[in-house]
């Protein structure tokens, strides 16, 4: 079961670095490829609160069975897209699919295993639902550079049939309720939908479109805040609510939901942040930029199990005090950066943000999660992967409106300054215009100086930005910190329905 949420969560970024390529490979354009990548978040983000209702109507076991089934067969398809119309299809249908399997292992946890373990196993899956995202890139860039896209979808048929076979064979975590179906909330699904993938949609789109200036970016807006408002009265009032909020009651699952969203803010942010960079200003190609951004994997992993033999030993408020600190540490590390940074510079920032990152996400699942009752665990989860996954998406939408502003800020200031100090700006389009005026296929060496001097700034430019983005990522870590002692004080033992 792992391993499908593995590769479930490994498809939204495992695209992120070989989005050229695929582009190429249908004949998309600039605009048309980013819904490669929306598509997918778009519909995965609506099927997973409805996993807890599917998990008590189906059983979580054959939930997972179909989910993994029909993630592989849309990534089959993905693979035989014949152009970019088909692929978001494909991909939007691998999304809602495929989201299931996520709180579905999540729930599992502590549905199968007594207090004792559910530790060992929350530290398993943090470790994957984190470190898939920052090895996603890394992956994706090997592939494309030895392989081809279409290769970035084909690698999950054999793990997807594998598990597909193998779950309903050793895997039993609860029973059926098909009576519930009967009593199926068509409202609040649909409401559901419109909410969180409007919202999803105005989220990813907002930054590219000037936000509430394109009147589809404010129509979905206003659908999202309408089916909200909807759905929330919906949800309270109905005997059987496909969501069940009441969940936060729990004051642990709560708090947990909100540090979780962000994580996301984080774990998807510097997942978008470095590969664009990379690209923007070294040049690098999709290898160099995996062979980068492995070394937060890789940080993730070696500390996963520090994390969780702490966990066990150490008040999960105290872990969460060094773990955000940690984060935010590794994020300021990176508002520094030059137009030459490399793989050393970037080093030990992202040691230090993925050694933070699996300190925070074991502490705050098994402190939301495993303080629920048993009848909410399905429900909670799928409620608590939406709060990472929104993070994610909120992140994402602020980094680029952030960068946008900040670009165009330091971009002039440069300019500016070169205007106010006319003479050291004169000498050196001089010095650019005599070198290009020696190349006979240059047809006018001032226009080619001035062009060379635009984009010097605006590669210094598009640093300064990106280094403001990861200041202002450190400070939202910062200001999070005094929420983990909202967290009640876990009692002796810990497990489902310890609080």
């Amino acid at each position: 079961m792992v391993l499908g949420m593995f590769m479930a969560i490994l498809d939204i970024q495992i695209v992120a670095s070989s989005l050229p390529q695929i582009q190429a490979g249908v004949s998309a354009s600039r605009d048309q490829i980013t819904w490669v990548q929306t598509a997918y978040l778009v519909a995965e983000v609506v099927m997973i609160p409805l996993s807890g209702w599917l998990a008590r109507v189906m059983s979580s076991r054959w939930l997972f069975v179909a989910s993994s089934a029909g993630f592989t067969v849309t990534s089959a398809l993905c693979a035989l897209s014949w152009n970019i119309e088909s692929l978001i299809l494909f991909r939007a249908i691998q999304g809602f699919v495929g989201g299931a399997m996520i709180p579905t292992v999540f729930a599992a946890n502590y549905k199968l295993f007594p207090p004792e373990r559910q530790m060992v196993g929350t530290v398993v899956i943090g470790l994957t639902a984190t470190m898939a995202p920052a090895i996603g890139p890394t992956l994706g860039g090997y592939i494309t550079e030895y392989f081809s896209w279409e290769w970035l979808f084909l690698i999950n048929l054999v793990p997807g049939v594998l598990v597909t076979l193998a779950v309903p064979l050793v895997v039993d975590i609860d029973r059926a309720r098909p009576s519930l179906f009967r009593r199926i909330d068509i409202i609040g699904i649909a409401l559901t939908g419109g909410f969180l993938g409007a919202l999803e949609f105005v989220l990813d789109e907002g930054p590219r479109e000037d936000w509430f200036a394109d009147d589809t970016i404010l129509f979905f807006a206003l659908v999202s805040g309408l089916s909200a408002i909807l759905l929330l009265w919906r949800e309270l009032t109905i005997a059987d609510p496909v969501l069940d909020l009441r969940t936060f009651r729990n004051r642990n699952f709560t708090v947990g939901c909100i540090l979780t969203f962000v994580l996301g803010m984080c774990l998807y942010g510097q997942s978008y942040i470095l590969p664009q960079l990379l690209f923007q200003v070294r040049g690098y190609n999709s290898l160099q930029v995996g062979e980068v951004m492995f070394v937060t994997g890789a940080a993730m992993f070696l500390t996963a199990p520090i994390a969780g033999r702490l966990a066990r030993a150490v008040d999960p408020r105290i872990l969460l005090a060094i773990g955000f600190p940690m984060v935010a540490l590794g994020l300021y590390l990176n508002s520094g950066m030059t137009a030459d940074v490399s793989f050393d510079e970037l080093f030990w920032a992202q040691v230090v943000r993925g050694s933070g990152l699996i300190l925070c996400i074991v502490p705050i699942t098994a402190t939301a999660l495993g303080t629920l009752p048993m009848d909410r665990v399905s429900a909670g989860s799928g409620l608590f992967n939406v709060f990472r996954n929104m993070g994610g998406a909120v992140g994402l939408a602020l980094i680029n409106t952030e960068w946008d502003g900040r670009y165009d800020r330091h971009y002039w200031w440069m300019a500016e300054s070169l205007g106010a100090d006319g003479q050291r700006t004169g000498a050196h389009i001089d010095r650019l215009t005599e070198m290009f005026a020696r190349n006979p296929a240059v047809g006018d060496p001032h226009a080619a100086a001035m062009q060379v001097l635009a984009q010097d700034v605006g590669q210094q430019a598009t640093v300064m930005a990106w280094n403001d983005v990861f200041l202002m990522m450190a400070a939202a870590f910062l200001l999070a910190v005094p929420l983990v002692f909202l967290f009640a004080k876990p009692a002796p033992g810990g497990g489902v329905g310890a609080h």
